[in-house]
């Protein structure tokens, strides 16, 4: 009896005694952390390197079983041979030293996001469709051949939110997103964008096509809307959204409405508008109503409130009680572009099944910094967040206060978790990307290093601003810049540069120094469609700025057209009227 006994303890710490040496192994086989980090702050015990920095305007990422990287770019071509790349660490380091582009296909639309990895097909996306193309072992550019797998038909421009990213379930399902072009679906036909005032329509026909989420076969080719059902409906835009392999749910990270002082400057602040209403971290489930457009979500008051397109003003919450809340609501304008739930065993144990998500940052927080930039994490068990979200990775902006989106070095965009449990983060400016690994101790991880991080919360990014204190207007007395800072910079930024993707810049613009007419007609009437600025192309909705005065209007114009290192004569009163024919 003590032989068998001491048997079975010599058995169990062999063992342990493997499964440490097993662990000691594969931490030694993992690529040292850049001397800087990757130029990121990250919790005590977390090593980051820069695994490459110019793939093109990086969107979502996956990463295969062999360690191949695939990268969603923003742009089909335009130089960058492809709207997907390809990379491949040949030596072991932790860098790529192969990249390829790839991916020809007949929709050239700009914003293309969603791309990732199911039974050997490499799935991907552009503005209006889905593809697939078969990955070959060994080889790391997909087979030739591309495979159709969803088209939107719809008749639509410079729709605001038609990306399609997708998630798949174990079922043979595939989950797409048709995002909502308004606000709170004003009349877009007759006041593009809306206008201040603007009500919504009630009930709203968008929601027959868009805001909401539709489900598909994962392997059915040339299927279009027709062809999947409704699953969830109330949502604004996602340009997020994953399925939890531990509970068997979907989720998202929902991106909230604009312009509440734009549009109701007599019931909403300016404040208001640049930390409301937030963005949505939900659960996503058949039938899921989360309220849009009637409601938007108040993170501070913790409720759904009633729009004011439908008779809202900040206080009202109407029937609000009836649509889902969310699991967290993070303040406005965040811009969350990705989650990903953590199935690996490299990070600490409280990570395990935990959701990252990636704030790609805001554009139209004035006459207030710029917030978001940085990548959290929820610890999560059983379907719902178990503790306060954290800052897990910093840094990226590289600046702070963030006064224009061009001021950020770097954009978060992408999350991915590759086979070795590392994480994975892209950039949306260069295309630099991120491999982010777990050296320390894993058992003394814990409230010293989390601790640590969330002095990170106090940062002008990442902070509620204070109402009088960090408004950058309180100073400007320029009429033609006070309107351009309330109505332009939320496209256009303060320094004239736009947001260096969807929204053109001012500086330089052949739009703005050249003919008045055409620039007047522009800013009273919007525009639509595609358009090139400087020789780059842009394909986004300019609303009407009609509601402005005639005075107010020449002064806004004056100033844009002297600003920026730009130098073209004055528009006047007379040259507004004279072109709207109102003189």
């Amino acid at each position: 009896m003590k032989f068998k006994r001491l048997g079975i303890g010599l058995s169990l710490t062999l063992l342990i005694l493997a499964l440490i040496g097993a662990q000691h192994l594969h931490r030694e086989k993992l690529p040292p952390g850049d001397p800087d980090n990757g130029g990121l702050t990250t919790p005590e015990g977390f090593e980051t390197l820069v695994v490459a920095d110019s793939t093109g305007l990086a969107r979502h990422i996956v990463v295969n079983g062999n360690g191949d990287i695939y990268i969603k770019l923003r742009y089909f071509g335009k130089g960058q041979g492809g709207g997907t790349v390809a990379l491949r660490d040949t030596n072991g380091d932790g860098k790529a030293d192969i990249m390829r582009n790839f991916g020809s296909y007949q929709d050239h639309s700009s914003l293309a996001n969603g791309i990732t990895i199911r039974n050997g097909y490499l799935y991907y996306s552009s503005s209006l469709a889905v593809y697939r193309s078969k990955l070959i072992p060994g080889q790391l550019l997909p087979d030739e051949k591309t495979e159709l797998i969803l088209k939107d038909d719809h008749e639509h421009g410079a729709h605001w939110h038609i990306t399609k990213p997708m998630a798949f379930d174990d079922q043979g399902n595939m989950f797409v997103p048709f995002g909502a072009p308004s606000d709170a679906c004003q009349d877009m036909v007759n006041s593009p964008g809306g206008k201040p005032g603007s009500p919504g329509v009630d009930p709203c026909p968008e929601l027959e096509k868009h805001g909401g989420i539709w489900k598909f076969s994962a392997d059915k080719p040339n299927q279009t809307q027709s062809d999947g059902t409704l699953y969830a409906t109330g949502l604004r835009s996602i340009v997020g959204m994953r399925w939890n392999p531990a509970d068997k749910n979907l989720y998202a990270v929902v991106h909230g409405r604009d312009n509440l002082h734009r549009l109701f400057p007599e019931l909403f602040t300016s404040w208001q508008s640049a930390v409301l209403p937030a963005e949505e971290f939900v659960k996503v489930t058949q039938g899921t109503h989360v309220g849009w457009p009637y409601y938007y979500f108040d993170q501070m008051k913790g409720k759904k409130m009633l729009n004011p397109e439908y008779g809202g003003d900040g206080k009202k919450e109407g029937e609000g009680a009836k649509y889902q809340k969310p699991l967290f609501g993070f303040p406005g304008h965040w811009a969350p572009n990705d989650v990903l739930f953590y199935q690996g065993n490299q990070f600490p144990a409280r990570y395990k099944n935990g959701a990252f998500i990636a704030f790609h940052g805001s554009t139209n927080r004035a006459p207030y910094p710029q917030a978001g930039y940085f990548v959290c994490f929820v610890p999560f068990k059983d379907g719902k967040p178990t503790g306060n979200w954290e800052v897990f990775a910093d840094g990226f902006a590289g600046v702070d206060p963030i006064i224009n989106v061009s001021d950020a070095k770097f954009r978060p965009m992408g999350l991915a978790e590759g086979p070795d449990g590392s994480l994975y983060i892209t950039d949306s400016r260069k295309g630099k990307v991120w491999r982010m690994m777990f050296k320390g101790d894993r058992n003394a991880f814990g409230n010293k290093q989390l601790a640590a991080m969330e002095q990170h919360k106090q940062l002008a990014h990442i902070r509620t601003p204070d109402e009088v204190a960090d408004n950058l207007d309180v100073k400007t007395t320029e009429l033609g810049q006070r309107v351009y800072n309330t109505y332009c910079t939320p496209c256009h930024q303060r320094n004239g540069l736009g947001d260096g993707s969807r929204f053109p810049p001012l500086g330089g613009s052949e739009w703005v120094t050249g003919n008045k007419k055409r620039l007047i007609e522009v800013v009273a009437k919007g525009l639509e469609g595609p358009i090139q600025v400087a020789g780059k192309p842009y394909n986004d909705l300019m609303p009407k700025h009609d509601f402005l005065k005639p005075e107010e209007m020449a002064q806004v114009l004056t100033y844009i057209r002297k600003s920026f290192g730009n130098d073209a004569d004055a528009i006047s009163v007379s040259d507004i009227q004279r072109v709207l024919g109102t003189k």
